[in-house]
């Protein structure tokens, strides 16, 4: 009785045994079937992106079966590829996606995803930087303007065109040149247009074409049509504004251009409603009641040119011989340094009544002046300086 329990027993334990091994084993089945599953919808999964993104696709399921994909065997020109088929960021990243994904559940066409990608970032660069290809890559058009590449800047007070320049990254003569000024002293709240690289804004006239322009501004044509995004073989239009990147502008187009001419100059310079003798009344020296000096002389254009720009001075300084004097009177600084937005000043000339004028940009070389009757009455002119001769004037800050 005893030998048939322990025999009972035995069997017993040997069943659930053998149980248990016939779970694991269904268990291990499950488990292997639930795999190629997930592999296969994976795969799937994975080529429908794949059929999506190499294959161009467009609806007809035949038209994708038609072109290239990753499985297919056939080849194409790489010439050919990056000739009709332009290669977008968000294109490139994808395609990198679907590859990180084939690779990492082990799909037998990771490796193809893989050169696939790289292929298309091959492409790319060669869209961008081969001179024979024609695919124009893709500009970011600012926020604040229609046109390709320009913006615009409202400025501040203590802005200079140094500044600004070097917060867009471009050349202070760019700036100038986009704004019509050859002056670095700028008014507060004034709209200007800024490129947003070297060259020339330009308003398209009837007949232009992209070659005429290259040539006469010295840039490259296919930098035109590149930059802003021209299509092959369209005519420009008239009024349109376009950047010519890396342009120069002509002598006679610059600011402040003034032709040559054959005439005597007419020394007039400017008369004040009064001069000053002795002592100079602080008050009086400092009152800026409106623009109290006569219309058509040096002295009231500085006025105005001075309040244009934010930094207005005294309505009663006399004639232009006694600015310096009633300067410092009023409290402003006076020396022989020029800075743009000063008042360049001088006893000597006209008569000795003086003259006064503007310094609107300094170099290394010149002090850039703007004034009203240094070429004759009532006319407003541009002139320089050299940077030597600065020891003759006085200017007021």
């Amino acid at each position: 009785m005893r030998e048939e329990r322990r025999c009972g027993s035995g069997a017993g334990g040997n069943a659930s045994a053998r149980s248990t091994v016939i779970r694991n084993h269904l268990f291990a089945r499950k488990s292997k079937i639930k795999g190629r599953y997930i592999a296969l919808y994976s795969g799937i999964f994975v080529l429908s992106i794949s059929l999506l993104l190499y294959g161009n696709y467009n609806g007809d399921t035949t038209a994708v079966v038609d072109k290239k994909t990753v499985a297919s065997a056939e080849t194409v020109s790489p010439a050919a590829e990056v000739a009709t088929e332009a290669i977008s960021v968000d294109k490139l990243a994808a395609a990198s996606a679907v590859t990180n994904l084939a690779e990492t559940t082990q799909l037998p066409s990771a490796g193809d995803l893989r050169e696939a990608t790289a292929s298309l970032s091959i492409k790319k660069d060669l869209s961008q930087n081969d001179s024979e290809v024609i695919t124009k890559p893709e500009i970011v058009k600012p926020e604040t303007s229609a046109a390709l590449g320009i913006t615009s800047y409202v400025t501040k007070e203590g802005d200079t065109m140094d500044k600004i320049a070097a917060r867009f990254k471009i050349s202070a003569q760019t700036l100038r040149w986009a704004n019509n000024t050859n002056s670095d002293a700028i008014e507060p709240n004034k709209t200007l247009v800024v490129p947003m690289t070297d060259g020339i804004v330009y308003t398209v006239k009837d007949g232009d074409t992209v070659q005429s322009l290259a040539e006469k501004y010295k840039t490259d044509a296919k930098r035109i049509v590149l930059y802003n995004d021209i299509e092959e073989g369209s005519s420009l239009t008239a009024g349109a504004r376009i950047v010519l990147p890396g342009g120069e502008l002509p002598e006679n187009e610059r600011p402040g251009y003034v032709a040559p001419r054959s005439v005597t100059r007419s020394y007039s310079y400017g008369y004040g409603s009064q001069s000053s003798v002795g002592s100079i009344s602080r008050n009086t020296a400092a009152a800026s009641v409106g623009n109290r000096y006569a219309a058509g002389n040096c002295t009231w254009y500085a006025y105005e040119r001075r309040l244009a720009l934010g930094r207005p001075i005294g309505s009663f300084w006399g004639n232009a011989n006694t600015w310096d004097d009633s300067a410092r009177a009023a409290g402003f600084i006076v020396n022989n340094v020029p800075a743009p937005g000063a008042i360049i000043q001088n006893d000597w000339g006209g008569g000795g009544y003086g003259h006064v004028g503007i310094v609107e940009r300094v170099d290394g070389q010149n002090i850039y002046v703007s004034d009203m009757n240094f070429r004759g009455y009532n006319i407003i002119s541009s002139r320089t300086i050299s940077i030597a001769e600065a020891g003759r004037y006085k200017f007021i800050h």
